[in-house]
């Protein structure tokens, strides 16, 4: 199984006072009360807690709406947001593809298809397949999209995931895409409730399974520890158990490969959030397949993929951390796998990932956060041959094969799909193919995003500070028009830094509206616990080594400031799930680098996080805060633990979902109580819907980028106004 895949369907993706200058590790962290106070705000749904909600809510309303620019803000967002210049995104399924469309007209969105041809036009002729607004309407659930796992090749029947207010519970529906309706239990259509369920086809009539078939099915991460075998007719409850994985374990799972001559169908154990075990079904039996339980596998025709995490030993020869190598199935299945290096990483290269063609493997890499496509194919020699695609550069670059396996005589066989942006590029999509040996790569342009903000004398580029350790830390600087190195730059420092998950540019029209084109710096950290660096870059602040994440994004605004990009009164920063214990870290250990914080759907009660939902799932990630010797490192950093009164903060505001079921909102809840309740400037905000994207819909997110935009302005430039429109363009 693809840990990327699993990742991101379950990851996590000022004044100064003497007291509160020193490091974590230099700190003791006040003695937890033996009963923690604020327990009843983890009652997500309950009354007490959501009046608690409604009250704070409300207050954080009065104050940020209070912004004269509040209004116009929010407006200008969700034009962004509900803009039809947006590239749509779309998925090849059989010889259509899919697109999920949201707008002012249809909030919640129209899945709906076309022809390449049709894409290929300005103003494509959409057919919509579902309404996902009317459905709601009609069935009274406010349903919000999940995606669709279709069976191919004809792709007719697909198992469409909805959920309520966007969690990851979800309910399974089968759905007939061409007479565009459910197909009910009583005509034996598939049909799962409410649950965090796995499903993969094995033919028409049949699916492996994992849900919560009740007491001891699901992990203690809350995904399923059951695989069974459900046959189409047949109750879920009744389908028949062929995988169990164990209490302690992530979730298990199972993958069918229907490739034509190679099919295969694995199943695993998801030990944690890196180490897998694997299995394949052969002859009726399952064989583990002998790798690395921390490596990636993928099969590729006759060919095994393995992704290393951490050095692999075979036959006396060392293979790095963060290569790519492949050897023949049958080999690896044996034991005596013949492996060959595709890829193979330096201190400034990383592969971040792979895709297939019919006969080529494209590799996405970052050279120094940049992205670059190669191109690895085996030659007639039988050796592998490897080039360099001559995408654009420097930026982000993605990729995405258009390849259907299970076609004879696929037309797109070597056709895949090219994006690139960088901070004030707007996207673009082009068609491109493999298969050019000459150097002359072949893109035909498909889609460009236009501007939605002049970024006419802005500019970017890249620096390093230096942790406290030495290690150097790239981060990007996008500087607004005009701006100078005086110290008073309004400036948002942004990171993350968990879960091998990079950070790289990005296009936004909204950062873009709301921030840099009303003089404000954006500042992007690529610090240690991302992928920037591959594996070695992530592992390096792991565990008891997480502080190393905190460091490197104290580093960097240590050298904002130095640099006189800033000054600690303009300086903000904002971070998400792992990043919001990012941002609520570094706000307890260095306060006086800051003047306000953004913290949103974030952890922060490290010492109930792995009880509370998905969090045990991280442990691979955090360390388990039951072990001694592991609190220890953890209570160090732990925000809820760490916070004091006396202390002296900068302003913070905290975001959540009451529907957030991946993290608890119970997090951000009780960490805003405790503030409050020892006299400092919390501000609290929960959407009642949302899922861990903290809103369901783009009138949601429009409404919290806002409020959060207005909180950055208010604290960190108070009498900062949205700049007059040019002539002739009303604020509407």
């Amino acid at each position: 199984m693809n840990r990327r895949k699993f990742l991101g369907a379950i990851a996590c993706p000022l004044p100064m006072t003497p007291m509160t200058t020193l490091h974590a590790q230099q700190t003791t962290p006040s003695t937890p009360p033996s009963e923690d106070p604020y327990l009843w705000l983890e009652d997500v749904q309950g009354e007490r807690a959501l009046a608690w909600v409604r009250e704070r809510n409300a207050q954080a309303r009065e104050r940020l709406q209070a912004w004269p620019d509040f209004m116009p803000l929010r407006q200008r967002i969700r034009e962004v947001l509900d803009s039809r210049d947006r590239i749509p995104a779309m998925r090849r399924r059989g010889e259509a593809f899919y697109n999920l469309w949201q707008d002012a007209t249809n909030p919640r969105g129209l899945w709906r298809r076309t022809s390449l041809a049709e894409y290929r036009k300005a103003q494509p002729a959409w057919e919509t397949v579902l309404d996902v607004d009317a459905l709601g309407k009609a069935e009274g659930v406010n349903w919000v999209w999940g995606g669709s796992n279709s069976f191919g090749p004809v792709h007719r029947r697909s198992m469409l995931k909805l959920s309520k207010g966007g969690a990851d519970a979800a309910v399974q529906r089968e759905f007939d895409t061409v007479t565009k309706r459910f197909v009910q239990a009583s005509e034996g259509g598939f049909e799962l409730p409410e649950a965090k369920s796995s499903f993969d086809w094995i033919d028409a009539d049949s699916a492996y399974i994992g849900t919560d078939f009740g007491p001891g099915s699901m992990t203690d991460s809350g995904y399923p520890r059951v695989i069974k075998r459900w046959q189409r007719g047949q109750r879920w409850q009744d389908a028949v158990t062929v995988f169990e994985g164990q209490q302690s374990d992530v979730a298990a799972w199972a993958s069918v490969d229907r490739t034509p001559g190679f099919e295969r169908t694995l199943f695993g154990r998801s030990i944690d959030f890196y180490r897998t075990e694997t299995f394949l079904l052969q002859d009726g039996q399952l064989r583990r397949i002998p790798k690395p339980d921390d490596a990636e596998l993928a099969f590729w025709r006759e060919w095994a993929l393995v992704s290393l995490r951490s050095p692999w030993t075979v036959d006396g020869r060392i293979w790095p951390t963060g290569a790519l190598l492949v050897c023949s199935a049958s080999s690896l299945l044996e034991g005596k796998p013949s492996l060959k290096a595709l890829f193979t990483p330096t201190a400034t290269r990383s592969l971040q990932g792979y895709q297939i063609t019919r006969s080529r493997l494209l590799l996405s890499v970052l050279h120094n956060v940049a992205g670059r496509v190669e191109e690895v194919w085996r030659g007639t020699d039988a050796s592998w041959q490897r080039r360099e695609v001559a995408t654009p550069f420097p930026g982000t670059v993605g990729i995405e094969a258009l390849h259907d396996p299970l076609l004879k005589d696929d037309p797109l066989g070597e056709a895949w799909l090219l994006s690139y942006t960088d901070f004030l590029t707007p996207d673009t999509l082009s068609l491109a193919y493999t298969g050019s040996q000459t150097g002359s790569d072949r893109f035909e342009r498909l889609k460009a995003r236009p501007s939605e903000f002049d970024a006419t004398g802005m500019r970017t580029e890249q620096r390093f500070a230096t942790s406290k350790d030495g290690t150097r830390i790239p981060y990007f600087v996008v500087w607004p028009k005009g701006a100078q190195a005086d110290g008073r730059n309004p400036t948002l420092l942004y990171g993350y830094g968990g879960f091998e998950v990079s950070l790289q540019p990005w296009y936004s029209g909204v950062f873009g509206k709301a921030w840099t084109a009303r003089g404000g710096v954006l500042v992007v950290a690529n610090i240690r616990g991302g992928g920037e660096f591959g594996p070695a870059w992530h592992q390096a602040a792991t565990q008891e080594n997480k502080q190393r994440s905190y460091d490197d994004f104290a580093a960097v605004a240590e050298d904002l400031i130095r640099q006189r990009i800033t000054s600690p009164a303009h300086l903000g920063m904002q971070g998400g799930s792992n990043g919001g214990l990012l941002v609520g870290a570094v706000m307890l250990q260095r306060p006086e680098l800051f003047g306000a914080v953004v913290c949103s759907v974030p952890l922060l009660d490290m010492k109930r996080y792995h009880q509370l939902l998905a969090g045990a799932s991280w442990m691979a990630e955090y360390g388990d805060p039951d072990q001694p010797e592991q609190w220890a490192w953890i209570s160090r950093y732990s925000p809820y633990q760490n916070v004091r009164s006396g202390m002296k903060l900068p302003a913070v505001l905290f975001t959540t979902s009451t529907r957030d079921d991946r993290v608890h909102p119970g997090h951000a809840r009780k960490m805003a109580a405790r503030m409050l309740e020892q006299g400092h400037d919390a501000t609290y905000y929960e959407n009642i819907e949302g899922g861990h994207g903290g809103a369901a819909d783009n009138a949601q997110r429009a409404d919290l980028q806002a409020l959060e935009f207005a909180f950055l302005w208010q604290r960190l430039v108070p009498r900062a106004r949205i700049p007059e429109k040019p002539k002739g363009e009303a604020l509407r």
